[in-house]
């Protein structure tokens, strides 16, 4: 098993910036995809951002080019930086990973933009 434990949620005006983490407590995640996921209020989880074990990153189209994933296997960490936040971003951000065939969240953390 594994533990998934977001942070670096908070309130953000229009424009600006945060830095979110997901530290894991094992170090199998070196060898596994990790991605954001983000559950606006009233609306269906969705795909945010993938980081391969190779370090591929896809992006979906609503925060390419504002938002970037990237990963430090030597802190078990992934990080999801969003610059030029908007008010559609505001939403609970998840961190997921897959091992075994199992698939891991994290409890989330808050991110709420202002407009």
């Amino acid at each position: 098993q594994v533990q998934l434990v977001e942070s670096g949620g908070g309130l953000v005006q229009a424009g600006g910036a945060l830095r979110l983490s997901c530290a894991a407590s094992r170090s199998r995640i070196t060898t596994s995809d990790l991605s954001w996921y983000r559950q606006p209020p009233g609306k269906q989880r969705e795909l945010v951002a993938t980081i391969t074990s190779g370090g591929t990153t896809n992006y979906a189209a609503s925060v390419k080019g504002r938002f970037t994933i990237s990963r430090d296997n030597a802190k078990n960490t992934v990080y999801l930086q969003m610059n030029s936040l908007e008010p559609e971003d505001t939403a609970v951000y998840y961190c997921r990973t897959v091992l075994a065939f199992r698939a891991y969240w994290g409890r989330g953390t808050q991110v709420t933009v202002s407009s």
